[in-house]
């Protein structure tokens, strides 16, 4: 789907360059295309330097500069370089689109795999967000758009740490799209359902209906500035409205349904 002119009126007036971490594949990588599609200029962030080297050759056919900043946001010290690097750029528009999931019986998992989510999901995206947050309200506008999931609505079990860190998103997102509206900063949460972006191969979940990054990239960013949350595109819609007549104990045992389902695999294999 194309960027029209009227969105692309409304993203380059955040300002004229645009940073996105997990440019690299997936959703932000189609959010980090139409974007430049839409004439700005972007900073891609990630951890595969032949992704991120793919992903730039690929962009430079539109009329858009591209940088690309090679980091593991899983590395403190990583996420600092990217704030030092970017210094200088006038960014406006901030896509927090960096992030893994991993699934099973939460006491069988890797503490070290899972610390590593955490650093990624919520500890890089809390140092970022709040140092374009503060930014952006200096000067009185921007815009920050954060990954979060459906599965951040309610406990999923046999992805419990995965879930818990998309509602820190969530809930980070609702409050600082009320905190930071007032100062011209819009932020956005995104709640996609399932996408197939090699996601899935990663948190060890075998993944049936599934979305495309295409189906979720332009209606992700069509809502911002005119929705504190989105579910883009019609399955995470269906997803979420049915579950939303019931209690919140009753979304977490259809959870873990779906969950089970998904990781049935690994359980049937131990």
């Amino acid at each position: 789907m194309a960027v029209s002119a009227s969105l692309k009126k409304r993203l380059r007036s955040y300002g004229p360059w645009a940073i996105v971490t997990g440019a690299s594949s997936g959703i932000g990588r189609e959010i980090a295309e139409r974007l430049a599609e839409a004439g700005l200029n972007l900073v891609l962030v990630g951890r595969n330097e032949k992704a991120l080297d793919e992903a730039r050759a690929s962009l430079e056919a539109y009329d858009a500069g591209i940088q690309v900043l090679y980091a593991d946001l899983s590395q403190r010290k990583e996420v600092e370089k990217v704030i030092q690097q970017v210094e200088g750029l006038d960014i406006g528009l901030y896509v927090a689109s960096a992030g893994f999931g991993t699934s099973g019986e939460f006491v069988k998992s890797s503490l070290e795999d899972e610390l590593n989510m955490l650093e990624v999901n919520c500890t890089a995206l809390f140092i970022l967000t709040h140092h374009f947050a503060k930014l952006f309200q200096e000067r009185g506008k921007g815009g920050i758009i954060l990954l979060s999931s459906i599965v951040g609505f309610q406990g999923a079990p046999y992805a419990a740490h995965y879930a818990a860190t998309k509602a820190y998103v969530q809930s980070l997102g609702e409050a600082l799209a009320v905190e930071l509206g007032s100062a011209g900063v819009k932020v956005l949460t995104a709640a996609p359902g399932p996408v197939n972006t090699g996601f899935g191969d990663r948190a060890k979940m075998q993944m049936g209906q599934a979305l495309k990054p295409a189906d979720v990239g332009l209606p992700i960013l069509k809502a911002l500035g005119r929705k504190n949350t989105v579910l883009p595109g019609f399955l995470s819609k269906f997803l979420v409205g049915s579950l939303s007549m019931l209690p919140r104990w009753g979304k977490v045992r259809v959870m873990k349904l779906v969950m089970g389902g998904m990781t049935k695999h690994q359980r049937s294999a131990a």
